[in-house]
């Protein structure tokens, strides 16, 4: 049977399977946040796992060191500063002991965890920042200036404020006559997109507080929606058909009349929370609620969303962490690492590209954003923009070591093989004084076994 070229599409992320850490090496005990409150309720960077746990009068979350894995302890200390349930944390992503904290108190929070984890509770932030007069469920840092944070509650303001200082920069007040869903900054942080549920798409600066664009009715369903920037400037958005089907959609901000691409996935009721990728260009969809974690690869080329493979397990999960891209590790080819939340443990969940080869796979690991920022805070708000700084991820990567058990005088043959037998030093460690050896007359090494010999190839 013969197969025209060009059928299959060709990517290299075609093949990325998912695989749960083993029992061993989760967390286990952990008292998950019950909140009713559409969020991942988890955090986590290269340093620590952040995550949002029950709490008696007040709120709390647990930071624990990322290599944590067995039995959380009910005395372990936990980050507890609020006085109303916590609904959202988030790292900052120029500096991995720093992390933001949105409460039900009309509260947030700016912490300083020490290296190692925290040795006892954590009562008293680094600033606490205050502008929102009912509760605050979306925080999202500034993906290239160093201590810009946006927030968003439920009186429907976006705040964004310059955490070193703790003042209020910026609030964005007409924009949304209802609830907002969700933020997401674009790569330079030039700009916003925002869901809200008057279910319209917002493009927003906001330096000005002016909105750029906006699209009616991104999905047609009642139920609440998430939009995502992506690295090119397009946006992801997940949401409900009139049907109730769960659907992801790609938007053109340059013409947003009619969505680029439209996928219909299943009716369940669960929001899907999208991650973005944007050093692989690849989306994973996380329902809360779900068994499943679907990925999709986004790439010019229509369809332009491209269905990947889904990983499935038995246990609904609550919400999810995503790992950084420093964090992965890149000797495994971990292209991503999700921190899936049970009940009552958290489970690592790595997402890998099959490689034969031990060395770097440089086309899996392109530069990405660094612990560094473009910009200062003052450089933002005077109207400056840049992109991120980027850093190689092969000062990662470790290679394996050689170790031979050969015998001696197996490797001092070596320099009798003809020079188009050589092969790599694995071949060498199959040879033994017993089984085989050096044939003088053929010229290679060979591997006795009953009688009949066989050249190692």
């Amino acid at each position: 049977m013969s197969f025209r070229r060009g059928v299959v599409r060709q990517s290299k992320f075609r093949h990325v399977f998912a695989q749960a850490w083993k029992a061993e090496h989760c967390i286990d005990d952990v008292r998950v946040s019950r909140v009713t409150w559409d969020g991942p309720l988890c955090a986590v960077n290269p340093k620590f796992t952040a995550v949002i746990i029950e709490s008696g009068g007040g709120g709390a979350f647990l930071v624990l060191p990322l290599n944590k894995s067995g039995r959380i302890d009910q005395a372990t200390p936990t980050v507890c500063g609020h006085a109303a349930p916590v609904l959202d944390v988030q790292w900052c992503p120029h500096d991995d002991n720093v992390i933001a904290s949105a409460s039900e108190d009309c509260t947030v929070k700016v912490w300083q965890i020490p290296d190692g984890g925290l040795t006892g509770p954590m009562t008293e932030p680094v600033v606490t920042l205050e502008g929102h007069s009912k509760r605050v469920g979306i925080l999202a840092w500034h993906p290239t200036a160093f201590n810009i944070l946006l927030t968003a509650g439920c009186d429907n303001l976006v705040c964004v404020w310059d955490v070193g200082t703790g003042e209020l920069v910026y609030q964005i007040a007409d924009a949304h006559p209802d609830l907002i869903y969700s933020v997401s900054w674009n790569r330079e942080g030039s700009a916003i997109c925002t869901v809200c549920k008057d279910k319209a798409l917002r493009v927003i600066d906001p330096r000005r507080g002016t909105v750029l664009k906006v699209k009616e009715k991104v999905h047609d369903g009642t139920r609440p929606m998430r939009a995502v920037f992506l690295s090119d400037g397009k946006i992801l958005t997940t949401g409900f058909s009139r049907m109730s089907e769960r659907q992801l959609a790609l938007w053109d901000t340059m013409d947003m009349s009619e969505p680029m691409a439209v996928q219909e996935m299943d009716t369940s009721n669960g929001v899907l929370l999208p991650y973005y990728d944007p050093d692989t260009s690849m989306v994973y969809l996380c329902g809360k609620g779900d068994c499943t974690i679907r990925y999709f690869e986004v790439t010019d080329e229509s369809p332009y969303v491209h269905f990947l493979s889904l990983y499935s397990s038995k246990e609904p999960q609550r919400g999810a962490g995503f790992l950084s891209k420093r964090g992965v590790d890149v000797n495994k080819c971990e292209i991503a690492r999700f921190y899936k939340l049970h009940e009552r443990k958290v489970e690592p969940i790595s997402m890998t590209v099959p490689r034969k080869s031990d060395l770097f796979q440089g086309d899996l690991y392109p530069d990405t954003a660094s612990v560094e920022p473009s910009l200062l805070a003052e450089d933002w708000i005077a109207g400056q923009d840049a992109p991120p700084l980027l850093v190689s991820l092969s000062g990662g990567y470790v290679g394996a070591p050689v170790t031979s058990k050969a015998p001696s005088h197996l490797l001092l043959h070596a320099s009798r093989w003809e020079p188009h037998m050589r092969t790599s030093s694995v071949h060498l460690l199959c040879v033994s004084k017993r089984h085989g050896g050096w044939n003088q007359k053929s010229k290679i090494w060979t591997h006795q076994t009953k009688g009949q010999i066989f050249p190692l190839v």
